[in-house]
């Protein structure tokens, strides 16, 4: 499966321009299965989000579905969206036929005060496209391993991001980590610009199961980049090292 990573500079508190560059870059891009954007990609990692948040089924959501369309591609990101009084970080995954599914931030980031004004999801959320089982992650979420374990329910993870330039390692180190211990591909997409509060500087990839990058974007700049995740090769590569079999056992008590 081809997967497009999308690493822009987000224009703070800005949907239709946001959009509107997102679009030119999938439209400049070469054609893709699944096409993934960073973190709150329409109005940049906003701790106020009475302002900016969108409805369940607003112009974002709307945008994706037409692009998932006219591309004949999944699409998946993350926005501030307020539902039933409560806002949510919320990671929509799009696909062709206009079908979606949602994701609500789990480890909402105390550091930025992010509890306090959003509410925190409690579903681990598993997607299939073209033969892939995709786990759906936001960000802080790839500081917590034991939430995003691989019980042999998944092939490949999602983690999108406003990871700023103070941390970046911690960010492509976990990546690696992630994908070594889940025996799986991860797709990791970050942001580059500033906002009012933080520098960005990218980091983008698509890591393979051995933690080796498949594709990265260049660092501190708007990029478009692809690279492929082979499911035959992952599956042979599970059954000749069958580390997922050996992995302790355990439940989750939330």
């Amino acid at each position: 499966m081809k997967v497009l990573l999308l690493q822009t500079d987000i224009k703070w508190e800005d949907p239709i321009h946001n959009r509107d560059c997102a679009q030119k870059m999938i439209d400049d891009a070469q054609e893709a299965d699944l096409i993934v954007l960073p973190e709150m990609f329409t109005t940049g990692f906003c701790m106020s989000p009475a302002p900016i948040a969108e409805a369940a089924n607003a112009d974002t959501l709307a945008w994706m579905r037409a692009i998932a369309q006219e591309k004949n591609a999944a699409i998946a990101g993350s926005v501030a969206t307020e539902e039933n009084g409560n806002y949510y970080n919320r990671l929509y995954f799009v696909k062709p036929d206009g079908s979606y599914m949602t994701y609500d931030k789990h480890h909402l980031f105390t550091f930025a005060g992010e509890q306090k004004e959003y509410t925190a999801g409690e579903d681990r959320v598993v997607v299939e496209h073209n033969g892939f089982r995709i786990l759906l992650q936001i960000c802080y979420d790839l500081r917590f391993p034991v939430f995003a374990r691989n019980s042999g329910d998944y092939d490949a993870i999602i983690y999108v991001a406003n990871w700023p330039i103070p941390r970046i390692e911690v960010w492509n180190t976990l990546l690696k980590a992630r994908a070594i211990e889940n025996v799986c591909y991860v797709i990791g997409v970050n942001r580059v610009g500033k906002d009012p509060y933080c520098d960005y500087n990218g980091g983008t990839a698509l890591i393979d199961y051995l933690g080796k990058p498949v594709v990265a974007a260049e660092w501190d700049k708007e990029d478009a980049v692809s690279g492929t995740m082979n499911k035959e090769n992952l599956i042979n590569f599970r059954e000749k090292f069958p580390a997922l079999q050996d992995a302790d056992q355990f439940r989750i008590i939330k």
